[in-house]
């Protein structure tokens, strides 16, 4: 589904710009290391819309959190920001050390139509993760227009993020509305059949995201060491794999609800175990019920790899969320590899409408080189997260059309 029939209005939906002021909420909260950014990746996000309401004529004022201050604290500052958007973005990016009140009210009214200034930490005030009335109204003082281009936090009811989309006509930006168009096209109402590739630590904190995938995808690959808790369920012993034994009668509802869904469910039946969590720590590759008592399970095997390849080969959509093995170690990094290559061949030779997230997600597919090549990488974490639990995102529910 093309987003714009979702129920939103997108930048092309706005009115002219020229001389108006429009406040974007971005997301400004990129790594930092001794005042230099080490990951520009959010920023280059940010550019679309920025670069199109400013060659619009608009005063662009750039909204963000930036890390998690206490109160008084102004060290993080979005200062230190400012100069490196405009790196990226090729052109002249302002600061005003405050995003409400009279000094940024003045710094506003100083704006040249066309410009770009970024405010400061919106987490320097209480009332943004409050989402208190009277800060969202200051804020709202400072513009005409509000736009969120920063999905990555839309599962926050904050002031910038939630409260903002209702007292000011409002947008979604260019990277919020691919974002949206590509979670419509995965699980939305995605062409089908739908494989699901969920990976990681725990089944504790991905249930609901299972719980909700079973129910809407033909098949569903699970790996990394949440796979150990549903060998568990069935019987095999893991040795001293990670799992969560107190989640075996979850896993086996999770299994029931798939087979009533006709949700085929895959688990590696061939594995890789070490003795020890170490980069090439000597390991062996073993059927699941060859695990001995004093080995964990690091990996899942080439045989598990083909059998989740052919799997996918039969889909037209993949939605993947987690690695499939302890990725950041080699050579436990092979399966998750080499199953993403799979899926990236297959979106290349146009079999399959691939879209994938979660921040050790996006690690593991720019380890294995494919990032790019999925037809969409959502660089959010707790939003993509909660978006495959099926819950409603508040700054992105708070951007429908009336």
């Amino acid at each position: 589904m093309a987003f714009r029939s979702l129920p939103f209005c997108s930048l092309d939906d706005m009115p002219d710009l020229a001389g108006k002021t429009v406040i974007v909420r971005a997301d400004l909260n990129v790594p930092i290391d001794d005042g230099r950014v080490t990951d520009a990746t959010r920023l280059s996000a940010a550019v679309p819309t920025l670069a199109t309401l400013a060659d619009r004529g608009a005063k662009v004022l750039v909204l963000s959190h930036f890390g998690r201050p206490k109160p008084g604290d102004r060290s993080l500052s979005l200062a230190a920001i400012a100069p490196a958007l405009s790196d990226v973005m090729g052109r002249p990016v302002g600061f005003v050390g405050e995003c409400i009140g009279p000094e940024a009210e003045a710094a506003v009214a100083a704006m040249a139509p066309g410009s770009i200034l970024v405010l400061e930490n919106a987490r320097f005030h209480a009332g943004e993760e409050g989402n208190a009335p009277d800060f969202v109204a200051a804020l709202a003082r400072l513009g005409d227009f509000y736009v969120n281009d920063a999905f990555s936090v839309s599962h926050r009811a904050h002031a910038s993020t939630e409260g903002l989309a209702h007292v000011l006509p409002a947008f979604a930006g260019r990277s919020m509305q691919a974002e949206l168009d590509a979670l419509e096209k995965a699980l939305g109402k995605p062409v089908k059949p739908v494989a699901a590739v969920v990976g990681g630590a725990k089944v504790s904190s991905k249930l609901d995201v299972l719980l909700h995938l079973v129910a809407r995808v033909e098949h569903l690959m699970i790996g990394g060491a949440m796979a150990n808790t549903f060998l568990v369920a069935k019987g095999v012993s893991v040795g001293k794999s990670l799992a969560e034994p107190g989640l075996a009668d979850v896993a086996l509802d999770i299994l029931a609800r798939a087979e009533k869904a006709g949700c085929t469910v895959h688990l590696p039946y061939e594995v890789v175990v070490a003795k020890e969590f170490a980069t090439h720590a000597p390991h062996r590759l073993v059927n699941v019920f060859e695990v001995a008592d004093d080995e964990m399970i690091l990996d899942i095997g080439p045989a598990a790899v083909e059998a989740f390849a052919d799997a996918l080969k039969t889909c037209a959509t993949c939605v993947w969320n987690g690695p499939m093995g302890a990725f950041e170690m080699a050579p436990f990094d092979a399966g998750t590899v080499a199953l993403a290559r799979v899926a990236a061949g297959l979106t290349a030779s146009g079999q399959l409408l691939s879209v994938a997230g979660g921040g050790d997600t996006v690690a593991a597919l720019n380890h294995a080189g494919v990032a790019d090549d999925f037809t969409f990488v959502s660089t959010a974490g707790g939003a993509f997260l909660e978006w495959m639990e099926g819950r409603v995102l508040p700054g992105v529910a708070a951007l429908e059309r009336d």
